[in-house]
């Protein structure tokens, strides 16, 4: 657990409502007030840790942001934080809120108009043989089995490394009932794992873990093209892929999505009018001293 700062809101931070018409329809369409959606922000606390190092610039330090875990996350107040650039992982709702720093972009891709590329329809044929089932849970040895195989063939210099089995259950579990789990079989041995947040207006792509010895099959690849393809099958507009850094090379698969939205000073921009060489101009935020 993160050692936390005092508590704020998100008005004093100026964290700005990323409001979006999709949502409103998407309220409408669940028969769900739009009251819900529009309540007041600043009834909900949030809190900063204290400075620590970044896991993904390991140059710089990092501040993150988290939502009271003690705030109820109704489906349309999960909707509306990730529309602000909020992500979830495990019972925790966050978003990056670094001092004199910006890396960190949230970006989703327009699924209702999304068309793959030609190496991506050969991701899609190569593919063909696996059997999707999807699941509401994770908790089980096979999946387990494959995470911890995942892990430490493909992130033994990270922070998740030495797998643990009470880490992953809590990383990866349902807690708002949200969560939706893409598993894919080669015959009958599992193989891949999506983890997979259903909000209003879209799928939040949580994790993917999948059989490290199985890399020709590019099914992490694999797996965001599911993901989009249920988004389109659930008449969702969007697939959040959580935040893309321009300088780290993991994070490069991102932007082969397209058309791709970042969402920069507040507002979601798309492909043709915002280039990652203009994220350097946006204002980076100054956290209060108080903080």
């Amino acid at each position: 657990m993160p050692r936390f700062a005092k508590p704020l809101d998100l008005t004093t931070l100026g964290i700005k409502r990323g409001f979006d018409p999709d949502v409103i329809k998407a309220v409408r369409k669940n028969k769900t007030s739009d009251n819900a959606v529009t309540a007041n922000l600043r009834e909900i606390k949030v809190f900063t840790t204290f400075p620590h190092r970044c896991s993904y610039l390991p140059e710089k330090e990092a501040t993150t942001l988290f939502v009271d875990p003690r705030q109820t996350i109704s489906p349309e107040l999960y909707t509306e934080l990730s529309l602000m650039g909020f992500r979830r992982s495990g019972d925790h709702i966050y978003r990056p809120h670094c001092n004199n720093c910006n890396a960190c972009v949230a970006a989703r891709v327009v699924a209702s108009d999304f068309k793959p590329s030609k190496s991506q329809r050969r991701v899609i044929n190569a593919n063909q043989d696996l059997r999707l089932e999807i699941t509401d849970s994770v908790v089980d040895d096979e999946a387990y089995e494959l995470y911890e195989r995942y892990i430490s063939g493909k992130h033994a210099d990270g922070d998740m490394y030495p797998p643990d089995r009470d880490q992953y259950e809590s990383f990866l579990n349902n807690s708002l009932g949200a969560t939706r789990y893409f598993r894919l079989y080669e015959n009958d041995k599992l193989v891949c794992v999506a983890v997979s947040d259903e909000m209003l207006d879209g799928l939040a792509a949580i994790y993917t873990f999948y059989d490290p010895d199985l890399e020709k099959r590019s099914l992490g690849t694999f797996a965001v093209l599911l993901q989009i393809s249920h988004a389109k099958r659930r008449g969702l507009p969007y697939v959040y892929l959580g935040y893309w850094i321009e300088s780290c090379q993991k994070m490069n698969y991102k932007t082969r999505f397209k058309p791709l939205e970042m969402l920069v000073g507040g507002r979601w921009h798309g492909d043709s009018n915002t280039q990652p060489s203009e994220l350097s101009a946006i204002p980076v935020v100054n956290i209060p001293p108080e903080v």
